[in-house]
């Protein structure tokens, strides 16, 4: 803790920072409104710790939110970036990290015959849009209040009034002519999405879904959704698309559609892929992918796509969770921070949960796990801000929201959760 008559270094960024940058931030989230105060601005990190720029240390639970999943600065990813970099930065042209990488996704995905690499989860989740749209002939789309994305046009809209009404742009600078062609839907609600096929099946291009979705919390789709999901793009010929940017490689090695044992027409993925780097990706079967440009009309490209140092290090992030017992020891980390969490939050008496999948968790102020999103906004946010703010001063740092999902990474030992487990005493009592 820095005194009180001393200024903080971060306060002392920020302020420069809202000179020359909108709010101080180049993404929303970092800027800590909806939770209050300074965002603490990143001088290093390692395993599962960062250091702020007051030098001052903190069990990290956001890992990048999510490609820290061997912990900040992995020596073996380190390295291969190092190597990497030393034979140039970009080209511009094909590399055989490339092919290197694309055969291992289509290994580790069944549901990938092809796979195209771009550099952000916005750009896969936009690109896979266009495709579908492309290869169906159809416009509309659908999507689910509460999963995001990415920020393309098409995906920032929220419900309309009702059940057969288009959305409405969630954000200024998207054009009503876009939104009108997004039909935005209720989380595992499996009888309203076969509703809306029955009326309009035959205009609708695909449906895209996070099956575990991160971003309002950690929210798991329900089985009969999914299934539901994939029998009516079936029958009606929607391009069915998991976005896995969270979950891919984060809740199993095969991601979400593993753990469900279904299979999506199409995935888009991120994050644990680039290993930190920006790297993201697309892909499908065969004849989907032949649509995309060079071979269809379709049209994506990329000056930076599939960037060699960006490759390097996903590939060996890749490499590193398929060691025996990684996913094991992940996922058995998370679940004792979020039951030693819950223990904690009932000695307490406070009203908290948590859920785990592999190495994603999410806290919730309320009696129950919520699956909808309805529940979801239903939490105590002003509780969870009031936590949020005491694990920080304890030295445990948190996703700045009450609906964003946490990350455990694989360097989270058993003495980081105690540390954790015991700045939550003190948390829970402010």
């Amino acid at each position: 803790m820095t005194s009180p008559t001393h200024t903080s270094n971060n306060d002392t960024l920020f302020a420069r920072a809202q000179l020359t940058t909108p709010g101080g931030v180049n993404s929303p989230v970092r800027a800590f409104r909806s939770v209050g105060g300074t965002p603490r601005f990143v001088s290093r990190a390692e395993g599962p710790y960062f250091w702020d720029a007051d030098e001052r240390r903190y069990i990290d639970y956001i890992g990048s939110w999510g490609p820290a999943i061997v912990g900040h600065a992995h020596p073996e990813v380190v390295a291969a970036v190092q190597e990497a970099a030393a034979r140039g930065l970009s080209f511009g042209a094909p590399t055989e990290g490339e092919v290197l990488m694309a055969e291992e996704i289509c290994k580790l995905v069944p549901s990938i015959e092809q796979v195209r690499l771009v550099s952000s989860g916005t750009e896969a989740a936009m690109s896979t849009i266009r495709l579908a749209r492309g290869a169906t002939g159809r416009d509309a789309i659908i999507k689910f209040e509460g999963c995001y994305h990415g920020h393309a046009d098409s995906l920032l809209v929220k419900a309309g009034s009702g059940l057969l009404t288009f959305g409405n742009p969630t954000s200024a600078g998207v054009p009503e002519d876009f939104a009108k062609h997004t039909l935005v839907l209720d989380y595992n609600d499996a009888q309203q999405l076969e509703d809306v096929f029955a009326r309009i099946g035959d205009q609708i291009s695909c449906v895209m879904v996070e099956p575990i979705a991160g971003n309002m919390n950690l929210m798991r789709a329900t089985p009969e959704f999914l299934q539901t999901m994939r029998r009516v793009c079936t029958q009606y010929g929607a391009v069915m698309v998991f976005d896995e940017v969270m979950s891919g490689f984060r809740v199993a090695l095969g991601g979400a559609q593993a753990l469900y044992g279904i299979a999506p027409d199409m995935t888009v993925l991120g994050k644990v892929i680039g290993g930190g780097l920006p790297v993201a990706a697309f892909g499908g079967p065969a004849a989907l992918m032949r649509h995309l440009a060079p071979l269809g009309g379709v049209y994506q490209a990329g000056t930076l796509s599939g960037n060699p140092v960006a490759v390097a290090a996903g590939m060996t992030t890749l490499k590193l969770i398929q060691q025996p017992g990684f996913y094991e020891h992940l996922g058995a980390q998370t679940l004792k921070l979020t039951q030693g969490l819950s223990t904690v939050a009932r000695e307490a008496g406070v009203t908290f949960c948590a859920d785990a999948v592999g190495g994603m968790f999410g806290m919730y102020f309320a009696p129950e796990v919520p699956v909808t999103y309805a529940t979801m906004m239903a939490c105590d946010k002003t509780r969870f801000n009031r936590f949020f703010h005491a694990m920080l001063d304890a030295g445990v740092y948190l996703a700045p929201s009450a609906f964003e999902a946490g990350f455990v990474s694989a360097k989270h030992d058993d003495a980081v959760i105690e540390a954790t487990l015991a700045a939550a005493r003190i948390a829970f009592a402010a």
